[in-house]
This record gives structure tokens, sequence and C-alpha cells, in this order.
């Protein structure tokens, strides 16, 4: 029993170190959205949205207003706004390319390709450098690992979502 608690908690140590590093990386992910934000001229948001819409695009799956309200967390009153804002700088475009002409496609315009292209690159080369220097397994064991834990995060959040009552976020009795 005493090494079954050990290693449990060996576990529960090392999954708050990496908790710890997950959230840092994070942090440091939303200074550089406001740096790209900034550097292009935008809100912080319309600029959280331009890079939600490229990385979709790069994963070859562009995003629907729909999907990208779900993204940023916007209602879809104010993605509409958000969208009619970076459409009118020339910072998106709105095509229909589905076979069901209602769906709307989101895309970057060639101009925000170019200047995140600017922005990003060389934080990629640097990036790629550090990744370079660990073994391709290791590597993919880690995308898994992330990909493992995206997945227990995301049935916590649809389980803890499900009530929708306060007490149940908190872990506590609902009051009301």
């Amino acid at each position: 029993m005493a090494v079954e608690e050990s290693a449990h908690r060996g576990v529960a140590a090392q999954r708050e170190r990496l908790i710890e590093g997950l959230r840092a990386y994070g942090g440091q992910f939303t200074e550089l959205s406001r740096l790209f934000a900034d550097w292009l001229g935008l809100h912080s948001t319309d600029a959280a949205a331009l890079l939600e819409v490229a990385a979709a695009e790069e994963r070859g799956t562009p995003l629907s207003p729909a999907r990208l309200s779900e993204r940023i967390l916007l209602s879809p009153s104010a993605t509409t706004a958000l969208l009619n804002r970076l459409e009118q700088a020339g910072h998106i475009i709105r095509s229909r390319e589905h076979t069901d002409r209602r769906v709307i496609t989101l895309r970057t315009s060639a101009y925000v390709q170019e200047r995140a292209d600017e922005f990003f690159r060389p934080l990629g080369v640097r990036l790629d450098a550090v990744m370079a220097g660990h073994p391709p397994e290791l590597l993919t064991g880690f995308e898994t690992l992330l990909a493992e834990l995206s997945t227990s995060m995301d049935a916590y959040i649809a389980e803890r979502s499900e009530g929708g009552r306060e007490g149940d976020l908190h872990g506590g009795p609902s009051t009301g």
C-alpha cells in the first residue's frame, strides 16, 4: 500500500509540474497573441479570431462563423460584429465553398497571411531548433500525451457543463 501511495504522489506531483508548465505556456501564447494584435493595430479579440481562422486554414479545416464563435467564446452576434470589422479591414474573406450554400467559410486575406508569416516565422525557427534537439519518439509521445490530456479535459468540461449549476462547477451542492 505504501508503494502505491508513493507512486500516486509521484504521478500527482509530476501532473502538477506539467500542468503548471502548460499553464505558463498558455500565458505566453496569450501574450504572443496580444503582441501580434498590437503589431497589426487590432484589438486582442480580433487578433485571436484571426489566429483561429488562420490555424484552421493551416489544418485544412476552415472555420464557419458559428465554429469561430465557439472557439473564441463570443456570442453569435458579437462574432458577427467582429467578422464585419475584420472583413471591412480586409483581414478576412467570407465565402460559400460548401455544397450547402448556406454554410459560410472564413479565410484570412493574403495580407494577413503575409503579416502573420513575418511575425511568427522567427518564432517557428526557434521552436524548430528546440524540437530538433529531442528524439522524434519523445515528441510523438508528447503529442499523444497532449491529445489525451485535452480529450480528458474536454470530457470533464462537458460533464460539468451539462448540469450548468454553479454548485456543480465548484464541486459543492447546488444552492438554488
